[in-house]
């Protein structure tokens, strides 16, 4: 076998290209540029894509948070011995719905003496604004002619008796008797006239006074046990789910111990961020849209709530990493959350849409 001439190919090889040959080779060049650039912007549109939000609008701002934890220790307000509590953890409760109660009796009692109390300062009031009835100002006006026809007795009996000691013909004592008996008339008649005078006159005003000051304390004391009658049940004060069921019936409690956790769900606030370059296009009352990476196609609707007027560094939770390092405003998100899948520290990515002028 004859060994190939390796001399042949490489002097084939060193052989010019024709024109045609070089044209065809450079456009296959740029054909396959253009194919890499239409590869490499593919790839970068479809990595917006996948980054965007959903229904991002160009221009717009996008900010990324967390939905804030809040949530509230519910408290008697009183001191008592639980009798009930009505709901478990993770129980969703309603405004104003009954959540505990504490033992009513020492409450419906106290409540009870109070309105007594404060009926029986009323009448007195009324009795002493009305003045006295037409029969005690009668009765007075008899015990003052009794008292008139009394006094008129002792003096007649008192000039007898001095006239008497003067002829001899009675003791000192008797007289001495009929003087007393004389002073005494005179004395229960001032008094009589007195009573007479007063009742004619009616209440004094400083009397009526005084009994006011005393009703307006009942109605006070009254409204204290209604306080503590009311506060011996527990209400919730906002929609929320039961976190944490602290106390169990039977237990004594005091004033302001909690027994139940709650948190809050309505309404839901996304605590976000935003730089000082775009503090500017951050307007109360904007409308903004809000989704989550639970949920990625859901979108909520919101606005924005209030902005920080105190500038701080961005907390670690943010987590955009070019903003890390940066001075930041606090801005509070309102979001409607119909279907309740917002949920407490669940991060959130909100774009701010822009605000027609």
């Amino acid at each position: 076998m004859e060994a190939p001439d390796l001399s042949a190919e490489m002097r084939a090889d060193r052989a010019p290209v024709s024109a045609p040959q070089r044209t065809r080779k450079v456009a296959w060049i740029a054909v396959s540029g253009v194919l890499v650039l239409i590869a490499l912007g593919g790839a970068y549109a479809w990595q917006s894509f996948r980054t965007a939000p959903p229904g991002a609008v160009p221009g717009a701002l996008v900010l990324y948070g967390n939905v804030e934890i809040r949530q509230v220790d519910l408290a008697f307000g009183v001191e008592g011995t639980i009798a009930k509590v009505l709901v478990d953890e993770g129980d969703r409760v309603e405004a104003g719905q009954t959540l505990a109660i504490l033992e009513q009796e020492p409450f419906v009692q106290s409540q009870a003496s109070a309105a007594a109390a404060l009926k029986s300062g009323e009448s007195r009031l009324e009795e002493l604004v009305a003045g006295f009835r037409l029969q005690e100002i009668e009765e007075a006006k008899a015990i003052v002619a009794s008292g008139e026809a009394a006094l008129q007795n002792a003096d007649l009996n008192l000039k007898r008796q001095r006239e008497l000691l003067q002829g001899g013909h009675t003791s000192q004592q008797q007289y001495d008797a009929a003087e007393l008996a004389d002073r005494t008339a005179n004395a229960a008649l001032r008094d009589a006239r007195a009573v007479l005078s007063m009742r004619l006159e009616g209440t004094r005003h400083e009397q009526v006074t005084q009994q006011q000051a005393e009703v307006e304390a009942r109605r006070a004391a009254l409204g204290i046990q209604n306080y503590r009658l009311a506060k011996s049940t527990l209400i919730a004060p906002n929609a929320g789910i039961v976190l944490t069921r602290i106390r169990e019936p039977g237990a004594v409690v005091i004033p302001n111990s909690p027994v139940l956790t709650v948190s809050v769900i309505d309404p839901v606030w996304i605590r976000a961020y935003v730089d000082e370059p775009n503090l500017g296009r951050m307007i109360a009352g904007a409308p903004v849209r809000v989704h989550t990476d639970a949920v990625p196609t859901k979108i909520y609707d919101g606005r924005v709530g209030y902005l920080s007027p105190t500038a701080e560094f961005t907390p670690r939770t943010v987590e955009a990493p070019s903003l890390r390092t940066d001075l930041v405003y606090r801005v509070r998100i309102v979001v409607a959350n119909p279907d309740r899948a917002l949920r407490q520290g669940m991060p959130a990515t909100v774009t701010v849409l822009p605000v027609r002028p």
